[in-house]
């Protein structure tokens, strides 16, 4: 089904099945599968291939060359009924790829609203990234990553399957995450180190200085007390019944199953 108000270059091929809403741009050389779905006003400039089991949300940029819903780089893969599902007002740059789930990995690589994925993201198979993050240029993301709001992830840095990077976090380019990153933490390096919080980044999204001093109190419980995280657990337990925003980092840890940087 194709919408009477999209808008379809003659060069552009739409297999039998796909589905454009209203007032879609499909610009030239773009290769549209028979089970995609885009929704109104999405923009995808040119050269654009999108296969697979493949939802996109309304009012998204996509520009040349990005490949969304391919098969995944997993071996294991067999052809599964898998799929990408990916939100609403994202601006997916130059030659992002976005690989499809695997069974095992729950069958959903899912991309949320509001994001930025500068040129030469990969997003691999099995992936959630929120929303309002920000991939620069050549981030690589391994299977089952997980990527919490407002998050942003530095140029030329490589994420290794199944970490999970916590909401606000900011990780310096060129960095490589091995291990799981709390969320508001400041990180770089090979192998990715705290250095602090992202300060700066929670002022301009509105955390008030009762909240900043919270959370630097839980830093320090977690990172310069020298305690065990499970002793750290129980402090910052209780200084979460007077700081609800502590609350985020007792909701983070028990995701990490790679152990978290220290």
């Amino acid at each position: 089904m194709i919408d009477q108000s999209a808008f379809i270059h003659p060069s552009a091929i739409l297999e039998k099945g796909a589905i454009i809403h209203a007032d879609v741009h499909i610009g030239p050389f773009c290769i549209i599968g028979s089970q995609v779905e885009i929704h109104p006003r999405t923009i995808l400039k040119s050269h654009v291939v999108i296969t697979g089991i493949t939802r996109i949300g309304e009012d998204n940029h996509i520009y040349p060359f990005v490949s969304l819903g391919e098969v995944n780089q997993d071996l294991k893969y067999a052809g599964e009924i898998t799929r990408v599902e990916i939100g609403n007002r994202n601006w997916i740059r130059e030659s992002v790829t976005i690989h499809r789930g695997t069974i095992q990995g729950g069958a959903v690589t899912r991309i949320g609203s509001d994001n930025l994925l500068m040129v030469n993201t990969h997003v691999a198979h099995d992936c959630t990234v929120g929303s309002h993050c920000i991939m620069a240029n050549n981030t690589t993301l391994g299977g089952h990553v997980e990527v919490d709001d407002y998050a942003i992830i530095g140029g030329m840095t490589a994420v290794h399957q199944f970490c999970v990077i916590g909401a606000y976090v900011m990780i310096g380019g060129g960095s490589a995450i091995t291990q799981d990153i709390p969320p508001f933490i400041l990180a770089q390096g090979n192998h990715a180190t705290p250095f602090g919080l992202n300060v700066e980044g929670l002022k301009r999204r509105g955390f008030d200085r009762h909240s900043l001093k919270a959370i630097r109190a839980a830093y320090k419980i977690i990172y310069r007390s020298g305690k065990t995280l499970d002793e750290a657990k129980l402090e910052l337990s209780a200084l979460s019944k007077e700081h609800q925003v502590v609350n985020a980092f007792l909701d983070f840890l028990p995701r990490s199953k790679r152990g978290i940087i220290r």
